[in-house]
């Protein structure tokens, strides 16, 4: 063993009593870190440091080992050092027949790296775990710990400056940035913490954190903000479960009521909701509708989806126990998906709590998950498919006298399976998944940040995951030869490297876009051309990286995005199969989507070759998606019905604005009607399983003459 995370939660605590087990997104804060620990690449073991039994309990359930804390290292003066020392003294195998590494037996030395991780950090990402691990390993320092980037003035309660001098205030751009330690990990060099006794020693080196994660929990009010940054922060894993129990109101509904003038109640419902609770009853899970109030529409609506319904209960717990009971269902593998208060104790009672975005602030501050489709729009579909997303995918199978599923010669060797949706955002992007739809913006912002602005509202509006930009350094970018030929702009005569600069967004930018972005409910992300604009996007914190098809041989930048550990989305178009392959082997294939591209601007159909897309992915083995460059929306849709799991479109306020892009975009209206049949077709495809629908019964008995 190499690296050993150990996480001290004793049972007392003087800010918030039992700390440790309070929950945030539904998960106790002990469990959150064992998570994030277990989840590092790097952490070959985890181990939990306490002397309280219901903390013991809740870390074995999450994967620790428990490692019982004596009383004189439990109280209010002992230190995490002194946990972690502890940990490793009670470690299996730890050799302490000698001190010199040189001698002693690797299988029960001590490991060479111990990760001291607190619980009072509720937002620790494994990426920066494995960052800063790596930084040990790889002996830039002797301890790493985390830290946020800061640019604040400090100063004492006596009035005095501590990291600056009060009588000179230079302004932001002009500082070198500090660093806050956050107290969510210190990655420490074992044989130094022996020999020094405490967590800094040697060479001491900053692991940045998004300050997003930087909340310390010490007091009520910490408590209160982590929760509320929950939904916004934890990323959206599956949901393991085998049974979901939805509320009704609120819920298949946006909790409006539609009342007519005899007193009958309408109310609206999302097609794709049926779809998702189709999909799950498909898989095999369990569910079930819980109402308070006795109502015509909840049954009818729960009969059409052949979803069994429990209405006009006064106490919903007392129902879902019962229930629960008769099915032999494991609570802490079932979710319960409400919206208000009432629903508290049913959520109280599973081990998945899940609230809809409009929830009441208390139940979305008990929910584990915290969904970003509203009740009656889509709300249950999203909840379906990240339940789907952790059942494993059904084994194919051949029908007679049908051959084996294709072999990827280069990469795996055996029949391929469906390719494992990828997370990017708020949303998987695979097979099973509904399609990714991306407004490519690109440089058709033309330099205007308003323009950025109303862009991506045309993406938010029409239903698009997820906008995209370009990021460029001009001074690498541009061709010497290039850089002074004159350009004819908006912007009046420039040569081609003033415009190039004109045009290319900044830090400010970006930070407005990300904010935008957010605000709008969707992602962002972009092609970098060049390594440092790697790193200006890995600043910005990019949910994933695109591969421009230009970039595909582009081994240095390739080499850098892999080391990102984000995902990547690699277009192929102007490419040889070998230079894919190429890319591929630098890249891997754990966070990687592709997508089938032809680099003609605008496209011809007859140069789109969407039967690539099964090439590739069945040479890949990765869910594979249609970058599109044609006129029209035809192409598109064709490649969704061919599986495309992912469609990027150029888009632009008008065809006929300045700009090299715009002429290949989709303008709203064109974008608003793409996602539209796409929702419409993926809705159609099924799954190809023959059987007789409802709508069928009537003219079965009233045509067919012969019944078999």
């Amino acid at each position: 063993m190499r690296v050993l995370a150990v996480v001290p939660a004793r049972g007392g605590s003087v800010g918030v009593p039992l700390k440790n087990l309070e929950k945030v997104g539904g998960v106790p804060l002990v469990a959150r870190a064992v998570d994030a620990c277990l989840r590092a690449e790097l952490v070959d073991e985890v181990v939990v440091s306490t002397d309280h039994d219901l903390i013991a309990r809740a870390a074995e359930a999450a994967g620790a080992r428990v490692v019982r804390r004596p009383a004189d290292l439990s109280g209010p003066a002992a230190s995490s050092e002194s946990a972690v020392l502890h940990a490793l003294s009670e470690t299996p195998g730890e050799d302490r027949e000698t001190d010199d590494p040189e001698t002693a037996d690797p299988e029960t030395a001590d490991p060479e790296i111990v990760v001291l991780v607190q619980c009072t950090s509720a937002f620790i990402d494994p990426r920066d775990l494995d960052a800063a691990v790596g930084r040990v390993l790889g002996g830039e320092a002797d301890v790493v710990f985390s830290g946020v980037e800061t640019y604040e003035f400090v100063w004492t309660g006596a009035g005095h400056g501590v990291n600056h001098d009060p009588a000179v205030r230079p302004r932001r751009q002009d500082r070198e940035p500090h660093f806050r330690e956050t107290g969510a990990f210190y990655v420490m060099r074992t044989a130094g913490l022996r020999e020094r006794g405490h967590r800094f020693f040697g060479t001491v080196a900053v692991q940045p954190v998004p300050a997003r994660h930087a909340v310390e929990i010490d007091v009520p009010e910490d408590l209160e903000i982590a929760r509320a940054l929950a939904p916004f922060v934890d990323e959206p894993l599956p949901v393991d479960v085998d049974a979901v129990v939805t509320d009704f109101d609120g819920v298949h509904t946006d909790d409006r009521a539609f009342v007519d003038s005899e007193g009958r109640e309408m109310v609206a419902v999302s097609r794709s909701d049926g779809m998702g609770i189709a999909l799950l009853r498909r898989a095999g899970v369990r569910t079930l509708v819980l109402s308070t109030e006795r109502n015509p529409v909840v049954a009818a609506r729960a009969a059409k989806l052949g979803v069994p319904v429990v209405q006009g209960l006064g106490a919903k717990d007392v129902a879902l126990r019962a229930w629960l009971a008769a099915e032999g269902l494991d609570p802490e593998r079932v979710a319960y998906v409400g919206n208000d208060v009432n629903d508290l104790s049913c959520m109280a009672m599973v081990g998945w709590p899940v609230a809809v975005p409009g929830a009441h602030p208390r139940v979305r501050a008990a929910a584990r998950v915290v969904l970003s489709a509203p009740g009656g729009a889509g709300a249950v579909r999203e909840l379906s498919d990240r339940v789907l997303a952790a059942r494993p995918a059904p084994a194919p199978q051949n029908a007679p006298g049908t051959s084996p599923a294709p072999v990827s010669p280069a990469y795996g060797g055996s029949p391929l399976a469906e390719p494992r949706p990828v997370r990017i955002g708020r949303s998987l992007v695979g097979p099973g998944q509904p399609v990714y739809v991306i407004g490519e913006i690109g440089i058709n912002h033309n330099g205007d940040v308003e323009i950025a602005r109303r862009l991506i509202d045309v993406a938010a509006d029409a239903g698009c995951q997820a906008v995209k930009f370009q990021k460029r350094t001009p001074e690498i970018c541009v061709p010497l030869e290039q850089r002074d030929q004159i350009r004819q702009t908006p912007w009046g005569e420039m040569t081609y490297m003033e415009y190039k600069l004109r045009t290319e967004f900044g830090a400010d930018e970006y930070a407005h876009i990300a904010k935008y972005c957010e605000e709008r409910g969707v992602d962002w992300f972009a092609s970098p051309w060049d390594v440092p604009s790697v790193e200006f996007l890995e600043k910005m914190d990019v949910v994933a990286h695109k591969v421009a098809s230009a970039s595909v041989t582009d081994h240095e930048l390739l080499r850098a995005l892999a080391a990102t550990r984000k995902p990547v989305i690699l277009s192929t178009g102007m490419s040889t199969i070998e230079e894919i392959d190429a890319a591929v082997e630098i890249l891997g294939t754990e966070r990687l989507v592709m997508m089938h591209a032809t680099s003609t601007y605008p496209l011809p159909p007859e140069e789109a070759n969407l039967r690539m897309i099964t090439t590739l992915r069945q040479r890949y083995g990765v869910p594979v998606g249609y970058s599109g460059h044609e006129r029209g929306l035809q192409i598109s849709l064709a490649a969704v019905t061919l599986g495309a799991v992912t469609v990027e479109r150029h888009i632009t306020l008008d065809r006929t604005m300045w700009g090299s892009d715009h002429a290949a975009s989709l303008e709203p209206s064109g974008l608003e009607h793409l996602v539209r049949d796409i929702r419409i077709i993926e809705e159609s495809l099924g799954d190809g399983v023959k059987r007789v629908y409802p709508g069928e019964e009537a003219p079965r008995a009233r045509l067919r003459r012969v019944t078999a």
